[in-house]
C-alpha cells in the first residue's frame, strides 16, 4: 500500500467529490461543493493539482478541458486519515479514541449490541480451535 502525505481539510473535500461524481472537470467538481459552502473556482482547481500531486487524483485533456478522476480508494484514504490521526492525537493507541467518542457522543442501545457483537467476534477468533 502506497503511504500518501495527509490531506488537508479542503483536499478531503475535493476528493470526497471525486468519488461522487466520479471523472470530472474542475467546472462540475465546483458546482457540486458550491451547493454547501462557499469555496472559489481557483481554489477547487488548487485542491485538484494537489491531490494529483500527492497521488489521489489523475487527470486527463479532453480537449481543452482537464478531467480529474479519484486514484485512491475510499477505503484506503478513510484508513490511512484514520490511522494518521490515532498515532497523532492518541500515540497509537485505538482505546482512547474509541472511549472518548463513546463518552462525547454517546452511543445509543442498537450500537451497544452491535458493538458487543464485534467484542464476541474479535474474541471467538483469538480461541485456539
Amino acid at each position: 500500500m502506497t503511504q500518501r502525505s495527509p490531506l488537508s481539510k479542503g483536499e478531503q473535500e475535493v476528493v470526497y467529490a471525486l468519488w461522487e461524481i466520479g471523472p470530472a472537470g474542475v467546472r462540475d467538481i465546483h458546482q457540486l461543493l458550491s451547493r454547501t459552502r462557499e469555496i472559489d473556482f481557483s481554489t477547487v482547481q488548487t485542491y485538484l493539482r494537489r491531490l494529483e500531486t500527492k497521488g489521489y487524483a489523475t487527470s486527463t485533456k479532453e480537449g481543452r478541458i482537464r478531467i480529474y478522476a479519484a486514484r485512491a480508494k475510499q477505503s484506503t484514504v478513510i484508513r490511512q486519515t484514520v490511522n494518521d490521526f490515532v498515532d497523532r492525537l492518541f500515540g497509537g493507541e485505538t482505546m482512547p479514541l474509541v472511549k472518548h467518542l463513546i463518552e462525547d457522543r454517546g452511543i445509543d442501545e442498537a450500537q451497544i449490541a452491535e458493538l458487543r457483537e464485534l467484542i464476541e467476534r474479535l474474541e471467538q477468533k483469538g480461541k485456539p480451535e
